[in-house]
């Protein structure tokens, strides 16, 4: 089946407002550039050239579009992926335990004494030391 993308006047001229103005991914930007392009009439190679996108995130493009809208085709699905390990009040904890001073008997922190603690306070949470290195890394 061939989708064809025919924006509106009101359509095409928010997606060109998207374009100047604003706050919007990259991802969003090639895909409102896509439709922008396809609207045109150009071939998927062309747009998919033009917009530096591949021919399948183009056809996809497309199809979304046809099927849903410009706000379906441009807006990313949610992706799939492991939750969280922590929370943010117990990220918060993590980070504000690791800038005070350590316990008696140490000179410094340790990850595994860092994941230690956030076991006492959160019981619930089960965390390795590595875990407490990659947090920390992200957040300091």
């Amino acid at each position: 089946m061939k989708y064809r993308v025919v924006l509106s006047d009101d359509e095409r001229t928010d997606l060109e407002t998207r374009t100047r103005k604003g706050t919007i991914s990259a991802r969003q930007l090639k895909r409102i550039r896509a439709l922008l392009l396809l609207d045109k009439g150009l071939s998927g190679r062309k747009t998919a050239q033009q917009a530096e996108l591949c021919l399948r995130t183009v056809e996809t493009v497309r199809r979304r579009f046809v099927e849903g809208g410009v706000a379906h085709a441009i807006q990313e699905r949610p992706r799939r992926g492991r939750p969280p390990c922590l929370d943010g009040t117990q990220q918060a904890f993590l980070i504000a335990t690791a800038c005070s001073n350590p316990p008696q008997g140490s000179v410094h922190w340790t990850m595994q004494l860092l994941a230690d603690r956030l076991v006492e306070r959160y019981p619930e949470t089960t965390i390795s030391d590595d875990t407490v290195r990659r947090l920390l890394k992200k957040a300091i």
